[in-house]
């Protein structure tokens, strides 16, 4: 989890005097957002504040804006667009891919799914946040009708769209001083995501500057790329050599191949998107679910230790047998709801994959273990004090409390026990069901 700044250095004079009244303002940015995995975590802003100093802010959620104390306080005076793309239900967030108006709190004005509105035909055409592209906004704020737009489009779209993605009306002058710093945040969560901006352009009384696309530095995956294609000039002529061994023996490999990482796939669950893992990158996470990697084993489960080879990700890897295909879809929902719990005192679910008679939940991993051992003396030297033990007791009853009043749905978790609780800041939960208030 980690959180970054950049500012334009010299503070601006962005009202009136002697009113104080702000004055109308434009701004222009082009930014990509790039994950090494297919999720992304949390999201960039440009911001307006009346300082530079964001040391109190904290990263995830909170985007490196505000923290959990000072999140709503006028006292910010910070006028920010967000782009997030996290569904975080204590701020009401409307999805995972949205553009927002933030005054002083991550719980936007005014808020709109990422994209734009076609000139030709008023249709809004969806654009994805993380697809790893260079997009384009402007923030407009105009003094007079004290009115904000935000539009946004695709970096090669010629011209700015005339309808904005999200406008709202909200008194500058109300929020911001006289001296203000114009500038970005950007924060992460447990998914390892780089925010770029790549170039930007601000104006007072007056619309930004253009942007020359033209001069705008490459992203670091142009790099990449240009690494790979140098990697296959010398490995296609050994890939050539190697197919024309025994097709016999390549036909045995994709067999063998096809049936150690096959997976079961209905339609309906494409909805879920970035929540489903495949099997295979599962498979060589936990080195093939090699009994070295075995955290534990109770009733029809087993649970495996787990590193992404790029992103070293740690997780947890939780294999569950199942027969009937009944109520499956509503289980894999429950679980993708569960997987958008944000609580510190919560293990973080991250995802799932089905086999033929299994399912595999994905959880953050927890390195420290669970408290059984450090309360019945399983692990050497790990007594643990009585402050110790109220810090923990006190970690899982505000998981509980997240679960049972919080979240926008009632979590009953059904099996509280030591066992079953690790151990890291304080007492951490699995959540284990989700639903309407049923007990």
């Amino acid at each position: 989890m980690s959180m970054g700044h950049a500012f334009y250095p010299a503070p601006l004079h962005i009202a009136d005097s002697p009113n104080g009244t702000v004055q109308s303002f434009s701004a222009s940015f082009v930014f990509s957002i790039i994950s090494i995995y297919d999720l992304s975590s949390h999201g960039l802003t440009m911001l307006v504040a009346p300082n530079k100093d964001f040391t109190k802010a904290t990263p995830v959620q909170y985007l490196g804006l505000v923290n959990g104390s000072n999140n709503g306080n006028g006292t910010n005076h910070i006028f920010a667009v967000e782009l997030d793309t996290w569904q975080n239900s204590e701020f009401r967030d409307i999805n995972n891919n949205h553009i927002g108006v933030d005054i002083n709190s991550l719980s936007s004005v005014q808020s709109h799914p990422a994209g734009f509105f076609h000139d030709q035909n008023g249709t809004f055409k969806n654009l994805t946040l993380s697809s790893q592209e260079a997009m384009q906004v402007w923030v407009d704020y105009d003094r007079e009708k004290t009115q904000i737009d935000v539009t946004m489009a695709p970096l090669d779209m010629s011209t700015k769209p005339r309808r904005p993605t999200v406008s709202t009306r909200y008194n500058h002058s109300a929020v911001l001083r006289d001296v203000a710093y114009i500038g970005f945040s950007s924060s992460t969560g447990k998914i390892n995501t780089r925010h770029y901006v790549l170039g930007w352009s601000f104006a007072m009384n007056g619309p930004a500057p253009a942007i020359n696309v033209t001069m705008l530095p490459d992203l670091p995956r142009h790099q990449t790329q240009g690494h790979r294609s140098w990697v296959l000039e010398i490995v296609l002529p050994v890939a050539t050599a190697v197919v024309l061994l025994s097709l016999g023996a390549i036909a045995f490999i994709l067999v063998r191949r096809h049936f150690r990482y096959a997976e079961v796939r209905d339609n309906w669950e494409v909805e879920f998107g970035p929540h489903r893992f495949s099997y295979k990158d599962l498979f060589h996470a936990t080195e093939g679910f090699e009994d070295k990697n075995l955290l534990g084993v109770g009733g029809f489960r087993r649970v495996y230790k787990g590193v992404f080879p790029r992103s070293r990700l740690e997780i947890a890897v939780k294999r569950v047998s199942h027969d009937s295909k009944q109520g499956m879809k509503e289980f894999i929902a429950e679980i993708v709801s569960i997987g958008r719990l944000q609580n510190r005192n919560l293990v973080q679910l991250l995802g799932y994959c089905r086999r033929k008679g299994e399912l595999l939940l994905v959880y953050e991993y927890m390195p420290k273990g669970s408290l059984d051992k450090y309360l019945y003396g399983k692990e050497d030297n790990s007594v643990l004090s009585w402050a110790q033990r109220f810090w923990i007791i006190k970690g899982i009853a505000s998981g509980l409390l997240y679960l049972h009043e919080e979240w926008e749905k009632v979590v009953v978790h059904r099996d509280i026990k030591a066992s079953l609780a690790g151990v890291a800041r304080s007492g951490y939960v699995p959540p284990c069901w989700a639903g309407p208030g049923k007990g």
